[in-house]
């Protein structure tokens, strides 16, 4: 007899939750870590001597994670537009990063440092309505790779969650237009039924 839907999905939640209890088990601050320590491991993104730049922090999980893998001299700047509470070795900046008065803050706060890697774990806000959240998905994602461009020193690296659906291949193209070697990436950490991947570029133009 085939599993109910509701059961199925009861199954799903309950591994979901395995990922939290680890999160609180291994103190991060959330489940996301767990993603990027898949990707970490496969890819070996995160490396000493990198500063790094964490779009779309709160609650903090990606950035607390990175900063044990890099130096102590390293910067790990994260930004958000929601407060995040401090972390040691973590330097976060409030605001959107749209604004020239953030970036201006983050001028400050790299002091001269060069970029290696921007990442952005940021999703927005579902509606359900995939009609209104993938163009917002592709937006963030646009912004993102923006802020890449602008501040990645050469040879950088950037990841970024997105969602398959409308926009995704030319969001793809357009990435590889700016980095030497791009990938897909859909850790075992992601739910299943969701759409979500991470695009994984490096060696930035």
């Amino acid at each position: 007899m085939g599993r109910s839907k509701s059961s199925s999905r009861w199954m799903q939640e309950h591994f979901d939750d395995e990922y939290v209890k680890m999160a609180q088990a291994q103190g991060y601050r959330s489940r996301a870590v767990f993603k990027l320590k898949e990707i970490q491991e496969r890819d070996h993104l995160i490396k000493p001597g990198m500063n790094i730049i964490d779009l779309g922090a709160a609650p903090g999980g990606w950035s607390q994670f990175a900063r044990q893998l890099i130096g102590k001299k390293d910067k790990v700047i994260a930004l958000d537009i929601l407060p995040m509470d401090s972390l040691e070795g973590v330097e976060f900046i409030e605001g959107d990063f749209r604004e020239q008065s953030v970036m201006d803050q983050l001028c400050v706060v790299l002091d001269g440092a060069a970029i290696n890697l921007v990442m952005s774990d940021m999703a927005p806000n579902m509606s359900g309505n995939k009609g209104v959240d993938q163009p917002r998905a592709i937006y963030l994602g646009e912004l993102a790779l923006e802020t890449a461009r602008t501040v990645l020193a050469k040879d950088g690296a950037f990841l970024v969650k997105l969602f398959h659906g409308a926009g995704f291949e030319e969001f793809y193209k357009e990435v590889t237009q700016s980095f030497v070697k791009v990938a897909i990436r859909k850790p075992k950490a992601s739910r299943p039924r969701s759409n979500e991947v991470y695009i994984l570029a490096k060696g930035f133009k």
